[in-house]
């Protein structure tokens, strides 16, 4: 028979069931954040960047970034490299391993070859893209691209952030040379977002984007990451009485809105859940929206409606274009409705009518209308009142279940 958990024991078990209840999930690292604490990598942290290495790294859950100094970068700027070529020679210094400073001095016979970026990418030839870890006499440890004849150029120096198992950022002396990593690369292709909108069936954004010279954000953007949120045509048309009472500044902004300075592929926005900015973003003007996974769906949430992303148009990093089956319409622009309205418009509105006492200043409708035209100076864009108490408590109406089932274990565990 189990012997009664002490008082004192279960008392602190709650608080700790509570902790690990409630308890966010980490956030995924960020290679760009961790070495922008350390100064003398920021030539290599500046590289990362823009080749894009960087959102591969953090795409990956497990990963060893072998780091160069200001002074080893060197010796790659000096060649005068394209970027193309670049990119290949620092992703031969991206394992999709773990390795940690013990796990170097441990190497089973004392040397292994461990895969890289650049031999993930396709872009080398044969087992270019593997690299050879070698644990040599007196704790020193060795790197060469295995296309090297074996030629260990390069040696650990230090432990710079280690993460078990998910990232592991070590220091090494050199560049590894790769002939294959080295050789010249074409230069990438010109992105055009005016070009390519219209033949992935958005046109009628497309010419919204040039009309009000919004597509010139949006172009100065690609080349360090954009991600569009393109309505569909049908959509679009069906906004347009709306879209055309706004005055010419809030026509630019709602079309900014639709757009997100950063590369997010489908995997990334799938596990970006939460508030982000847009290219409307301004300081006070918040242009923000939430992105919510539900399984294999992706929505968009303003304060006024919920769109879905119905398709992924074009993924060619640093561009990347989806589609959605509505407008985006900020909160700063329209009237915020709440949620089950957004959800059902139709049923509510009329559930509401039949209920709601008359208003001595406002005839029948009106309030829905106003939810869905654009905000008029004098008119407050808040949620309803009997709206705000539910959202603004601890826990709300489902908040109360869980409190009630952790209550309910906790006084299981008390008179086991």
């Amino acid at each position: 028979m189990r012997r009664p958990l002490p008082l004192s024991a279960a008392a602190l078990a709650l608080p700790l069931f509570f902790l690990l209840l409630f308890s966010s999930t980490a956030d995924a690292h960020n290679i760009t954040k961790i070495l922008a604490k350390h100064p003398e990598f920021s030539t290599f942290n500046h590289y990362l960047s823009i080749t894009h290495l960087a959102g591969e790294i953090n795409r990956r859950l497990t990963i060893t970034v072998l780091a160069l100094d200001n002074s080893a970068m060197s010796d790659i700027i000096s060649k005068h490299f394209t970027v193309g070529t670049i990119k290949n020679v620092l992703s031969l210094h991206v394992l999709v391993d773990y390795y940690g400073a013990k796990k170097l001095h441990q190497l089973s016979k004392g040397t292994t070859l461990s895969s890289t970026l650049f031999q993930a990418s396709g872009s080398a030839t044969g087992t270019s893209g593997y690299v050879n870890i070698t644990n040599l006499k007196g704790g020193k440890v060795g790197f060469g691209s295995e296309d090297n004849g074996g030629d260990l150029n390069s040696f650990y120096v230090k432990s710079v952030m280690e993460l078990p198992y998910n990232i592991s950022i070590l220091q090494i002396s050199k560049v590894i040379t790769s002939a294959d990593a080295e050789a010249p690369t074409a230069a990438p292709l010109s992105l055009n977002l005016t070009e390519i909108l219209p033949k992935q069936g958005c046109k009628a954004f497309c010419d919204l984007l040039i009309a009000t010279g919004a597509a010139e954000t949006y172009q100065s953007n690609i080349d360090g990451g954009l991600t569009v949120f393109c309505p569909t045509d049908a959509a679009l048309n069906a906004f347009l009485p709306k879209y055309k009472n706004l005055t010419a500044a809030h026509k630019v902004s709602l079309l900014l809105y639709h757009g997100m300075p950063i590369y997010l592929s489908l995997q990334m926005l799938k596990s970006n859940n939460g508030v982000v900015n847009t290219l409307a973003t301004d300081g006070g003007a918040k242009y923000d929206f939430d992105i919510k996974t539900d399984g294999e769906d992706v929505t968009v949430k303003t304060k006024v409606v919920t769109a879905t992303v119905t398709a992924t148009l074009i993924d060619s990093e640093p561009l990347i274009v989806y589609e959605l089956d509505k407008v985006l319409q900020p909160r700063e622009l329209f009237k915020a409705v709440p949620e089950e309205e957004d959800e059902a418009p139709a049923p509510k509105a009329a559930k509401k009518k039949k209920t709601k006492a008359p208003s001595p200043t406002a005839s029948d409708g009106e309030e829905e209308e106003d939810a869905d035209s654009p905000i008029g100076s004098d008119e407050s864009d808040g949620e309803p009142e009997d709206q705000k108490s539910d959202k603004d408590g601890a826990f709300g109406s489902n908040g109360q279940s869980i409190v009630a089932m952790i209550l309910s274990l906790w006084l299981s565990v008390l008179l086991v």
